[in-house]
Order: C-alpha cells, then sequence, then structure tokens
C-alpha cells in the first residue's frame, strides 16, 4: 500500500475539487440541501467500497468506544460541511476553503493537548505559518 503521504496528497488534491465542484453546486441551491446531496452521494459510494471490498461488519461487533468516538466524529463532521456549504454560499471557495484549512492548526493544538503528541519548535513554526498563510487568503485587499 502507499505511504500516508500520498493519501494526505490525494485527501488534499480531492479536497480542493471538493471546494470548486461544491462552489458550483451550491450556487444553485439552498446550502444545506446541497450538504444533503453531498452525503447521499458519499453515503453511496462508501456503502460500494465496504461491500465491495469484503469490509462490512456486523455493527455488533464493533467495539463501543470506538463506535462512540466515530459517531462524534461524524456529528463533527457534518457540523463542519454545514458551516462549510453556508461559507460558500456566502463567500469565495478561494477565501473560505483556506479558512476551513485553520483545521489544520486546530488539529495540531488538539493534538498535543488531548492525544499527548509531541510538536517540535520547527513544526510550531509551520503550525503558525498556515495559521498566517489562511488569514492572509482569507482578508480582502
Amino acid at each position: 500500500m502507499m505511504s500516508w503521504q500520498l493519501w494526505a496528497l490525494g485527501a488534499a488534491a480531492f479536497a480542493a475539487l471538493t471546494a470548486v465542484f461544491a462552489k458550483l453546486g451550491v450556487a444553485e441551491m439552498p446550502a444545506d440541501m446541497a450538504t444533503l446531496l453531498r452525503t447521499v452521494v458519499i453515503l453511496a459510494l462508501l456503502a460500494a467500497i465496504v461491500v465491495g471490498t469484503g469490509q462490512w461488519v456486523s455493527p455488533r461487533a464493533l467495539s463501543g468506544r470506538g463506535t462512540l468516538f466515530l459517531v462524534l466524529s461524524g456529528l463533527a463532521t457534518g457540523a463542519s460541511w454545514l458551516c462549510y456549504f453556508r461559507a460558500l454560499k456566502l463567500g469565495d471557495a478561494s477565501r473560505v476553503a483556506p479558512v476551513d484549512k485553520l483545521s489544520v492548526v486546530l488539529v495540531a493544538i488538539f493534538g498535543v493537548i488531548f492525544l499527548g503528541e509531541k510538536l517540535s519548535g520547527v513544526h510550531w513554526a509551520g503550525v503558525a505559518m498556515i495559521a498566517g498563510g489562511a488569514l492572509l487568503l482569507a482578508v480582502r485587499v
């Protein structure tokens, strides 16, 4: 299997396409309807992948703790998508997406606080640059 870095680059590329396609789509319908449509597509695609690759397991076989955290993650994802689509409805994709990527900064901070992860000074400098870059892209000049 490929390295995490290649998967992460793929995620970034698809996230960029998501912003562009979502901005075009949300212009044609209410933001919450756009989010629902996107979610239905994702659900159908993932169901096909899980079944097609033989990864389906009975929900009873899943860890309770893992399930709880994935339900919480799903709720956070839904809230994020609702906010994102409303932001896209109101603002430029080239400004909304960088602000959305402040999640990278928050993940670094939350990773240290809640997961016990360690970041070096160089890593914190990178986090600060991401924050600064997102803010510079968000400001209209």
